[in-house]
């Protein structure tokens, strides 16, 4: 990946495309539970949503095997489908961008109002 990539963010337009392309080609089960996972992991991804790709790689992976097994979606994902995309990014209670953001605004307003109260 060079710098103008990253930059400009033409290598993750590459990769989803190669990731919509590789959904296309499940059947319809395997498809809506991909854009249901998509929906449940994408407030978790930072700001480019890098972090995210070698998430969706495994799950995309692992449809794609269940598929071929000729097993369904529900019966490998479970009825929990928050639950599973939560425990992909770190568990039970993990952190969106807007917790990160919540927790650093109270710092600095912790931090400004330290600073008159003193």
């Amino acid at each position: 990946m060079t710098f103008w990539e990253t930059i400009t963010g033409s290598d993750l337009t590459r990769e989803w495309k190669g990731f919509q392309a590789r959904a296309d080609a499940l059947p319809d089960d395997h498809r809506a539970a991909w854009e249901q996972i998509n929906a449940h992991l994408f407030p978790h991804a930072d700001f480019t949503g890098r972090s995210l790709m070698p998430i969706l790689d495994g799950v995309l992976g692992l449809l794609e095997e269940t598929a071929a097994d000729g097993r369904s979606a529900h019966e490998v994902l479970g009825d929990d489908l928050p639950g599973f995309c939560s425990a992909l990014v770190g568990g039970e209670g993990a952190r969106s961008h807007r917790d990160r953001w919540r927790e650093q605004l109270n710092r600095n307003v912790a931090r400004k109002l330290g600073r008159l109260g003193g």
